[in-house]
């Protein structure tokens, strides 16, 4: 029987990136996208996440279950706290994005830069790699950043002066940290920018790793 994935989404133009992913790493599994933008905007408003959020992200993975899903990835690290409430209430894995990017992070050191552009992502991943040092019982030091300004430029359609925000909070995090994460995969393209004499330490980015660890768990499920 052919395995269904479903990656739930906030922003609409990540469909592209996780079907090039899934073509790569999952060629064998059929693929579907929700991609609910009001999601992301509403907590952008709210300045957090709250009931009504919690109940749409449920709504969506309940709904991939009974379309056939053998797994659900949510692919924004804003909702990724609503994740832990959804697996209560299926029967199939449920996966956050920022998951094996975190759990890389901790491999590779113990003292974590944590960038975001915006505020709603910034939170979760920070909590996260606090959650999972806990539970891999291995001391951490997070140093948390928002980019300033960056998210504001890339919405306006400046391009240039979002990547020259996000670039300079990048080499100063590489000062004093062994390995950076970047909460949002939008970042990804501008880490890409730096030489690689000035990325001194790892920059991991969250959706390469997400679906390499999804493909291990389509391994594992019947």
């Amino acid at each position: 029987m052919i395995q269904k994935v479903v990656f739930v989404h906030t922003v609409a133009s990540l469909v592209g990136l996780f079907n090039d992913l899934s073509k790569e790493l999952i060629p064998q599994a059929e693929v579907f996208h929700v991609a609910d933008e009001m999601l992301l905007k509403i907590v952008l408003a709210q300045g957090g996440l709250s009931p009504f959020i919690f109940q749409r992200v449920a709504e969506h993975v309940i709904a991939a279950e009974r379309a056939g899903a053998s797994v659900v990835q949510c692919t924004c690290s804003s909702i990724s706290p609503c994740v832990d409430a959804a697996r209560l209430l299926v029967g199939i894995p449920v996966l956050k994005i920022d998951q094996p990017m975190v759990d890389e992070a901790l491999r590779l050191g113990t003292r974590i830069g944590v960038a975001a552009t915006a505020p709603t992502t910034l939170k979760p991943t920070t909590e996260l790699v606090q959650q999972r040092a806990n539970f891999h019982q291995v001391p951490v030091q997070v140093e948390a950043r928002l980019c300033e300004g960056a998210y504001q430029a890339l919405w306006s359609g400046d391009l240039e002066t979002h990547d020259q925000i996000v670039r300079q909070n990048l080499r100063d995090l590489m000062e004093r940290n062994e390995v950076i994460l970047l909460a949002q995969a939008s970042m990804a393209r501008v880490a890409d920018t730096l030489s690689l004499e000035e990325k001194r330490v790892p920059i991991l980015s969250s959706p390469r790793l997400a679906v390499e660890h999804l493909k291990k768990v389509l391994a594992n499920w019947p």
